[in-house]
């Protein structure tokens, strides 16, 4: 049975309270590598929406309707990877296609969104907590939606802390996993507002 959720509720609990990223530190690889540029920052959160998004809402049809019934749940796993990974393969052709800059800006961490294990991690969470079909859905676009929130912030106070002031011994990787810590901290203070687990 699902939840007694409204899906307004969990639209911004996906994006502040519960975000993907700095809640449950799912898709960090990524986030940090591609984080110094607003522009690779903006196509990537956009394209992981997307992803999060189709591939939830294909996940939980062939969850309910092919998995459950057939007694294949222990295929789960590999079945939710191989829908991730054919949606990434479609939607790089169309950026390749469309956007041949973004195309290049993104390099190898366009296809590495199949093994963004956020995308994976939606998809168990959608399973675990028996979401509805339409919570799936608002539960992926927003999760997509912070996790976009997310990098292009980190990106944004990345510009500014090149021309700040910072010790020596802290460029680099020491002051961006600070920055990510206090967006963290950001992010969960709203967590007394909304609670959706």
């Amino acid at each position: 049975m699902s939840p007694d959720i409204n899906p307004l509720v969990l639209l911004f609990a996906s994006i502040f309270t519960s975000n993907i990223l700095l809640a449950n530190f799912l898709g960090m690889c990524s986030f940090i590598s591609i984080s110094k540029d607003m522009d690779s920052a903006n196509g990537l959160g956009m394209s992981v929406t997307a992803v999060l998004t189709i591939t939830t809402a294909i996940n939980w049809v062939v969850y309910k309707f092919i998995l459950i019934p057939f007694g294949l749940l222990y295929l789960r796993f590999i079945i939710f990877i191989i829908i991730i990974a054919a949606t990434v393969q479609v939607l790089e052709m169309v950026i390749d296609r469309f956007s041949p800059s973004l195309y290049m800006a993104l390099g190898i961490f366009l296809p590495l969104i199949t093994v963004n294990c956020a995308i994976l991690g939606v998809a168990l969470f959608m399973e675990i907590r028996g979401y509805s079909f339409i919570q799936s859905i608002v539960f992926a676009f927003g999760s997509g939606l912070g996790w976009w929130l997310a990098i292009v912030s980190l990106a944004a106070i990345q510009k500014k802390v090149l021309k700040a002031p910072v010790p020596e011994g802290l460029k680099g990787a020491g002051i961006t996993l600070i920055t990510i810590g206090f967006m963290a901290m950001a992010f969960i203070g709203f967590s007394g507002m909304l609670i959706v687990q």
